[in-house]
């Protein structure tokens, strides 16, 4: 290596150190001992002391642990196709070259600017057993004769009667669910991926289609979603890992409650951490919480195979 190679290497490791020094101290030490804390039992207050797979037999034992993971999967069961659903479904209609577009788009996506925070207490108030907004219009007469009006279809599902005031985050049966909706609130940035997606699908496409006497649903079944399809496999793989590392919302909201029926894997594994002081134990969780979202991605690009589809160049 000549002189002036040398001098290129150092000037290029000298800029990469900053990046890298933070990688090294905040990443990759951490993750290393983590793996190593799994292994040990480890309060914060006493060196960690190495007992192999205890934390993992122990958590295979822990009903708490199993009913975090049970919560935490049929959140996601809800949240994840009803995000994708919704989110694609408001990009398709912002698409659309209507009058006010902007204004539509900018309305769609103010919502996920909002802080976690500030979320959280509007949809305390509007799931409010007695006071919040969701019930109140539930409680009014056209909603009413609506309901009654989808029974009357749907006669021969036998709908048990709508009971209001739903308690949505005080009955272990709507609490869940309450948070799988409020979930739909802050698809803005999937919305706009999906915009991306679909601006960049030709139009000749949509005219030979059209040309052909395809009509607007099967343009979009034969046309829309094949060609948007490697955006909608991102979405699904960040959804996946969103949703199963939901946190702060429930914290905030519910606490776990009631009777933990809220109670989702991240906030077992902070109490562990944090409240309990079970560093190693907590450790053992993260690792399970990684090899999950790992499996469950390793599915999504399996399937990928059948369903999602590159132009070629």
């Amino acid at each position: 290596m000549t002189r002036a190679e040398r001098y290129r290497l150092a000037n290029g490791l000298a800029f990469l150190s900053p990046w890298l020094v933070g990688f090294v101290v905040f990443l990759l030490v951490p993750v290393v001992l983590s793996f190593y804390y799994s292994f040990c039992d480890y309060s914060l207050l006493q060196a960690p002391a190495f007992i192999g797979g205890g934390n993992y037999r122990e958590l295979a034992a822990d009903p708490v642990f199993w009913k975090s993971l049970t919560n935490t999967l049929v959140y996601a069961a809800m949240a994840l196709p009803a995000g994708l659903l919704v989110s694609l479904g408001l990009a398709l209609l912002l698409n659309q070259r209507v009058p006010g577009q902007s204004v539509y788009r900018t309305i769609i996506f103010l919502p996920s600017l909002v802080p976690t925070v500030a979320s959280a207490m509007l949809w305390l108030w509007l799931f409010n057993a007695k006071l919040g907004l969701i019930n109140t219009l539930l409680e009014t007469a056209p909603f009413r004769a609506a309901i009654g009006g989808l029974n009357g279809l749907l006669g021969l599902l036998r709908l048990p009667p709508l009971q209001t005031p739903i308690g949505w985050l005080t009955d272990p049966t709507w609490a869940l669910p309450a948070l799988a909706l409020m979930s739909l609130w802050g698809v803005g940035h999937t919305v706009v991926i999906y915009l991306a997606g679909l601006q960049d699908v030709p139009r000749e496409l949509y005219e030979s289609a059209e040309l052909d006497g395809a009509g607007a649903w099967r343009r979009l079944r034969n046309v829309t979603i094949p060609m948007i399809s490697p955006v909608i496999f991102f979405n699904l793989i960040m959804a996946i890992i969103g949703t199963l590392q939901v946190f702060a919302v429930p914290y905030i909201m519910t606490g776990g409650g009631p009777a933990r029926a809220t109670y989702f894997f991240t906030m077992y594994l902070y109490d562990n951490a944090f409240t309990y002081l079970k560093m190693g134990y907590a450790s053992a969780m993260a690792w399970i919480q990684l090899l999950l979202v790992l499996a469950l991605t390793a599915v999504a690009f399996w399937s990928s195979k059948r369903w999602v589809h590159y132009q070629s160049k």
